[in-house]
């Protein structure tokens, strides 16, 4: 394997030589199989048709999505919303198999129920629900099942409209990442983090007086660093600094945070990015819903949040507040992957 991916309740694998395998929970087609339940078929790894070998994968709540080598773009499953089911490309149908959903794509990504992708000229694309402003393309108005447009507004890919930012010569990106209700996009050019999205507990930053950031804002908050990357859970974002330090911002219950019991104080959310002790050289982060994860330079996992199902690989279903290395099998072994999916982890290691 050289790549694993953990849906909310399922998991998606990729060989060397391309091929998908994926298991878990299937009743919305998550696992691009024909499978049941009674069989026990779900708990068994199927291989997913596909017509040529995929180079990434991402997985939401019930849907998952796969980039070939050509960059080509396939998902099935299912979106849901506040309301139910909404379909994955036809309005109130779910995809059992895989579906051809977009071409020239470089990268992909998956929140809950949206789907993010990166065309080949830096422009941003989504599709999915947008109740919570995670398209970065749809008015208020129109969040809810598309308004008077239908959901087929939504559930048709549209582009991430950016003004040119001052001093730029273009606005268009170079990395994507998505948190569960979150899209965040890196510009090329600067290196500026800009997101959109649910932002009730900080998870974008400073709300400004809004919880909801319905188009693309510049993240003020992550300015002053090169990002490598970021990844993002239900409540919470992690950072990783291009030295290869970790940050965190967002709601602290559970832990997820990493900055101790008692930073920040009281009951407030970390508004802005905070270094997570103990920390330095990572070459990997990953947030699981409520829990997250960091790979250091030496291939040594850590993790820390919510531990109540196991998540965290510690032998138990503590908490945790600062990070910890995760021994047991993993004692002599390299992390490459990490995965946190909504209850459970996937980890790939040599």
């Amino acid at each position: 394997m050289v790549d694993v991916v953990a849906g909310g309740m399922h998991t998606l694998c990729v060989t060397v030589d391309g091929k998908v395998w994926s298991f878990g929970f299937n009743d919305e087609g998550a696992l691009g199989l024909q499978t049941s339940s009674l069989d026990g078929a779900e708990t068994t790894p199927g291989l997913v048709e596909l017509p040529e070998p995929v180079a990434k994968l991402s997985a939401g709540d019930s849907h998952s999505a796969a980039l070939t080598v050509t960059g080509r773009a396939f998902m099935w499953g299912n979106f849901r919303d506040s309301s139910g089911q909404m379909g994955l490309i036809v309005e109130g149908q779910a995809e059992k198999e895989p579906k051809l959903v977009a071409t020239g794509i470089v990268e992909i990504a998956s929140g809950s129920d949206h789907v993010a992708m990166l065309t080949a000229d830096g422009n941003l694309v989504t599709r999915g629900c947008a109740e919570r402003g995670q398209l970065g393309r749809v008015a208020r108005m129109f969040a809810s099942r598309g308004g008077r447009r239908s959901s087929t507004y939504l559930l048709e890919p549209g582009t991430v409209r950016l003004q040119r930012p001052k001093g730029c010569k273009s606005s268009a990106f170079d990395r994507i990442w998505t948190g569960a209700y979150t899209t965040y996009a890196r510009l090329q050019e600067t290196g500026a983090i800009y997101g959109f999205g649910l932002n009730n507990y900080h998870q974008l930053g400073p709300s400004k007086g809004n919880t909801i950031l319905h188009m693309p804002e510049l993240l003020d908050s992550c300015a002053g660093r090169r990002w490598k990357a970021v990844s993002a859970g239900q409540h919470h974002t992690l950072l990783l600094s291009k030295e290869g330090s970790v940050f965190s911002m967002g709601r602290k219950e559970y832990g997820r945070l990493g900055l101790g019991a008692a930073n920040p104080p009281g009951n407030n959310d970390q508004e802005t990015p905070g270094q997570v002790p103990g920390l330095s050289n990572c070459t990997e982060i990953s947030c699981g819903e409520a829990f997250s994860f960091a790979v250091d330079g030496e291939g040594r996992l850590h993790s820390w949040g919510f531990g109540t199902n196991g998540q965290l690989g510690r032998g138990n279903d503590e908490d945790s507040f600062e990070p910890t290395v995760v021994a047991g099998r993993l004692a002599d072994r390299k992390v490459l992957v990490v995965s946190g999916g909504a209850q459970h982890t996937v980890i790939l290691a040599s």
